[in-house]
């Protein structure tokens, strides 16, 4: 869709100052979700191209495909038993 930009401000000219303001806010508005969008996308891309994440996805679905899943205080015991093995290191 085409907008005639010229006739979009003259538009903006006529109306009142009250909405002004609020077209003023909605046009910041959405800016900022522009801007939103396209740093998700870019956050985005660079998960989709990182091999550690892709290996780390990887492996949890085949825990999970092989019954290795656990619960948050398995989770948790687990992990405080590694950082004991590596104090007594």
């Amino acid at each position: 869709m085409s907008v005639n930009r010229e006739e979009l401000k003259e538009l903006i000219d006529f109306i009142q100052e009250e909405d002004a303001i609020q077209v003023y806010d909605f046009i910041g508005y959405l800016n900022m979700k522009r801007e939103k969008e396209t740093i998700e996308q870019m956050n985005l891309d660079n998960l989709s191209e990182d091999e550690g994440i892709i290996y780390q996805i990887q492996h949890s679905r085949e825990d999970r495909k092989n019954g290795r899943i656990y619960d948050r205080k398995q989770g948790l015991d687990y992990l405080q038993r590694k950082i004991k093995e590596h104090e007594s290191e």
